[in-house]
């Protein structure tokens, strides 16, 4: 019996190593055939693939199906990961629409408490940004709605949150808009909660100075910037911004308007305010009419007229 296990290793050691042999010169020549860079190698390779790769469809399919079947798990899993984080949201937006829902009934037992009326007569249209000045000169906006639509001159404009200025110059299908930023806007602004009276007057920078402040001791940094409706050409209560303080320690408006995204605009139908048809009046006090001059009588006419 060992005799014949040492025949058979005998003769099955030489087999497994010249195979091994013939495998490696196999791969070999494959590798090296594949680095030729020659026209007939490459029609060579071409013919071999359009010959072997048909036949080994039956061969792949496996690997397609564990390749798909595994794309498919990693799709599953992000749209298990969305749905966690969509399920998320819903349940803080669920807490933020009691707490709206809070915030309403208050609101609305304080108006009823205090007897508040709102104004009927301010409404809104929207209008979508056009285009913008490009100067740093002028700070303006053009919106596609104008005469058309019921546009006048002087209404406020906003972008759903704060003041952007407001209509100066009104076409039949476009209006111009000058922002609050502008070097001739002027507005007259009521600083929460102390009532100080004030003047935002726009510089061309991205924060208008705060001026004509009756007493600066009272202003805090983060204090709210209302319009007082003083002049009749805001509405009042319109939200500018916040009190901000440059490193000169002057103190600034942080306007609640995002002018970097204006893409729509509110203009708000203000028909109880008059319209502005001279805006230098607005600044400028009006000329008393002068009197009219006392002609005195002439002596020597009157004297001739004793003798006759």
């Amino acid at each position: 019996m060992a005799k014949n296990g040492t025949n058979s290793e005998a003769y099955t050691t030489p087999l497994r190593r010249l195979l091994l042999a013939a495998v490696i010169l196999c791969l070999l020549g494959l590798f090296f055939i594949w680095r030729i860079d020659s026209p007939r190698v490459e029609r060579f390779r071409a013919a071999v693939i359009d010959r072997v790769l048909p036949s080994f469809d039956w061969a792949m399919a496996p690997v397609t199906a564990t390749v798909n079947l595994a794309r498919d798990f990693r799709s599953y899993q992000r749209i298990y990961e969305q749905n966690q984080e969509l399920r998320r949201e819903l349940r803080q937006m669920s807490s933020w629409k009691e707490a709206a829902l809070q915030l309403e009934q208050e609101n609305a037992k304080l108006r009823d408490l205090n007897n508040v009326r709102l104004d009927p007569r301010l409404t809104y249209i929207t209008g979508v940004v056009l285009a913008d000045s490009g100067s740093p000169f002028r700070q303006s906006l053009l919106i596609n709605v104008g005469s058309r639509d019921g546009i006048v001159d002087g209404w406020a404009t906003m972008d759903g949150t704060g003041l952007v200025g407001r209509v100066s110059g009104v076409g039949a299908n476009t209006s111009r808009v000058i922002m609050l930023t502008d070097a001739t806007s002027r507005i007259p602004a009521t600083i929460q909660p102390s009532g100080q009276r004030a003047l935002i007057v726009g510089d061309n920078s991205p924060a208008p100075p705060i001026d004509f402040l009756e007493n600066p001791d009272q202003v805090r940094p983060g204090d709210r910037i209302v319009t007082s409706g003083d002049g009749d050409v805001f509405p009042p209560g319109l939200l500018i911004g916040q009190v901000a303080q440059d490193p000169g320690g002057r103190l600034r408006t942080r306007p609640a308007a995002d002018f970097e995204r204006l893409e729509f605009l509110r203009v708000l139908r203000d028909h109880g305010a008059r319209r502005v048809s001279n805006p230098s009046a607005l600044i400028l006090p009006e000329t008393p009419p002068t009197a009219a001059p006392t002609t005195e009588p002439d002596v020597d006419a009157t004297t001739s007229e004793r003798e006759n």
